[in-house]
């Protein structure tokens, strides 16, 4: 198993959203950076990631989910007047993928940016890196086990 984290920001969908969502899953649709699209393409079924608020005030890792379906073309980059439309990619040439994510927890508190950069622990997180903006990165199983540590402090 290896483990990621994925940004969204709560305002255009968030780990609430998912947990109302049918069977509590959804596509993971719009990653248009190409490093982010090819971990994307790396993640196998029964893979874990750490939901993160981006752009939320403040910025957390909020909960975990589980890649439930592998990369398969993410088709909203050919429907015309949608928000993730790219006039390049069509189902001949599908340019951008996306993956299926189905929730398993929503974290007892939310672990801000500013936790998350005074933990020793996660030194050398992607996500700590200043500038990084990757909206979906590789995380160590040591980190992930970090952020379930985190999460479960009262």
């Amino acid at each position: 198993m290896h483990y990621w984290l994925m940004k969204s920001e709560p305002a255009k969908f968030s780990i609430q959203d998912l947990a109302q969502a049918k069977k509590k899953t959804t596509c993971w649709e719009g990653v248009r950076n190409y490093q982010a699209r090819n971990f994307l393409r790396a993640m196998k079924k029964g893979d874990r990631a750490i939901f993160y608020h981006s752009n939320a005030t403040p910025p957390a890792a909020v909960g975990i989910v589980e890649v439930v379906k592998e990369a398969y073309p993410d088709h909203f980059a050919w429907e015309e007047g949608h928000r993730y439309h790219d006039p390049k990619a069509s189902p001949e040439n599908p340019i951008w993928s996306m993956v299926d994510v189905k929730l398993v927890e929503i974290f007892p508190r939310e672990l801000p940016l500013e936790e998350l950069r005074s933990t020793k622990a996660l030194d050398g997180l992607e996500l700590l890196r200043r500038g990084s903006r990757l909206s979906v990165h590789p995380v160590s199983a040591a980190h992930f086990k970090v952020f379930q540590r985190l999460a479960a402090r009262k």
